[in-house]
């Protein structure tokens, strides 16, 4: 190996984070270089990723990792989409789904379409023509590509599964790979003199532990981005002003649902995540508009199921690092950021950093243009990302409580509120190339916070009259025939990757 070559990677932190990054980098740098993972049994990981979204199958697939295996291993189950509950007005209700709606025709967008129909009478919601809609509510699934010999795509989806069981089936496929797990607490960082990169890390037993490339994984105490290397943190909480959460399993629910729920209460949300054990149950709330006892109260009273333990609590600002990669020290998952679990980001940002950190990765030179190009481009995701976010809270009609005064009233970026301009003109979405988010997810969730386009793209007048009752038809017909073909989710999961 070359000496300018990078010889031992050395993550600090387990969890979803620190496993991802083993498994994932010694994938790709077989014989390469020494991976080496410290953590600690007695720290317990934060397991907010229950729920994901449709970039992990690309994931899993690099990995090579068997999806039905998967799955029986970490209890899974399907995802289809998530259903946002009294988001825009107490009592509304709208699933954002992974897939489009209907079929996009003459390069314009369904949804165009859709609002045309709208102007001449038609009361039908987007959602009528969306199969994954029509699947996630009749509790069905099967793998489908594209829908028979149409032009409509098949289904999307992503897995709910508990995080603490898919970061051990990682590393058993890390360690099978060459990757040395050492048990142990990082209590003291030594640093170079001259460069001021980290130069090793001492556990609590005394050893000390060389390095050439450092992965902070090591959560919100972020050990080395911030412990050593002091790099500072971008608070976000004036626009995602949540920064409280309590959690708590429950019984299984008797119908396993294929989707995620998420449902505002007076001064934050709770998630519902359906597994094949049990139902993943949390309330994410801000203090400064209710107590955690308040909090924990209304989580309890609107569990499905017996609670199988006492609620856990956990505090974080949302936010992230001004630099994720800091001389020879990058830092994954909640070391480097945290965006709320609303959307089921955080599993989907520690692979794209990894993905990113291949694609840039480094020789001891650590040259600034490898590490600028890579704090620029997760920056830009995160920033994307919250955007996306904020606009779940912002755009809301809700006024029953001072929390949700708050969200309707804030300043947003003026990123986002291009973008709301632009829907509530004619339904336009421009999609930013770097947006993890789809066209169809903005859509989705704009419609679904009762932002109403006042018109609508002009291609959609291609068709006449007649032309387009015939077309949103035969949506329909097709959703309805691939939909009753499918077999349901527990039907699916039974067959395929039930858990022990």
């Amino acid at each position: 190996m070359h000496a300018n070559h990078i010889k031992n990677i050395v993550i600090v932190g387990g969890g979803t984070a620190g496993w991802i990054a083993a498994a994932a980098l010694s994938k790709y740098l077989t014989q390469r270089v020494s991976i080496h993972l410290i953590e600690s049994d007695s720290i317990a990981t934060v397991g907010v990723g229950e729920a994901t979204i449709p970039q992990i199958r690309r994931l899993n697939a690099i990995l090579g990792l068997d999806e039905h295996q998967m799955l029986r291993e970490t209890n899974g189950s399907i995802k289809l989409g998530i259903e946002f509950n009294n988001w825009g007005k107490i009592g509304d209700s709208y699933l954002h789904t992974f897939g489009d709606a209907g079929i996009n025709l003459r390069n314009t967008l369904f949804h165009q379409y859709w609002l045309r129909s709208r102007v001449e009478g038609d009361k039908s919601s987007l959602w009528d023509y969306s199969l994954h809609h029509k699947a996630a509510y009749s509790n069905k699934f099967a793998p489908m590509e594209k829908v028979g010999n149409t032009s409509m795509t098949g289904l999307a989806y992503a897995f709910h599964f508990d995080a603490s069981l898919y970061a051990k089936f990682l590393r058993q496929l890390a360690e099978a790979s060459g990757v040395v797990r050492t048990e142990g607490k990082v209590v003291d960082v030594s640093l170079q003199s001259e460069t001021g990169h980290i130069q090793s890390v001492q556990l609590e037993n005394g050893q000390s532990i060389d390095g050439d490339l450092f992965i902070d994984c090591s959560g919100f105490r972020a050990l080395l981005i911030s412990g050593a290397l002091d790099v500072d943190y971008e608070n976000w909480s004036h626009w995602l002003p949540c920064n409280r959460a309590v959690a708590v399993g429950c019984e299984k629910s008797q119908t396993l649902l294929p989707y995620t729920k998420a449902t505002a209460h007076d001064a934050g949300w709770q998630w519902r995540i359906p597994l094949q054990h049990r139902t993943g149950n949390g309330h994410v709330f801000c203090d400064e508009f209710t107590s955690e006892e308040k909090a924990t109260e209304t989580l309890l009273a609107t569990l499905d199921g017996t609670p199988l333990s006492t609620p856990k609590s956990l505090k974080f600002t949302t936010g992230r690092r001004k630099k994720f990669w800091h001389k020879n020290c990058v830092s994954l998952g909640l070391a480097s950021g945290f965006l709320e679990p609303l959307e089921s980001t955080s599993i989907h940002l520690i692979q794209s950093n990894v993905s990113r950190l291949i694609e840039l990765f480094p020789t001891m030179d650590f040259d600034e243009s490898n590490i600028n190009e890579y704090n620029r481009l997760i920056g830009k995701e995160y920033d994307l990302i919250r955007d996306f976010l904020i606009l779940h809270y912002h755009q809301t009609q809700r006024d029953d409580s001072e929390f949700w005064r708050y969200c309707a009233n804030m300043s947003v970026p003026e990123s986002l509120k291009q973008k709301m301009n632009l829907f509530a003109s004619n339904g336009l979405i421009y999609k930013e190339p770097d947006d993890l988010f789809r066209e169809s997810s903005w859509v989705q969730v704009m419609l679904g916070q009762r932002i109403s386009p006042r018109s609508y793209h002009a291609m959609a007048n291609s068709l006449d009259s007649l032309q387009l009752k015939g077309f949103l038809q035969d949506v329909k017909k097709i959703i309805t025939k691939a939909t009753d073909a499918l077999p349901s989710h527990q039907s699916y999961i039974d067959t395929y990757c039930k858990a022990d």
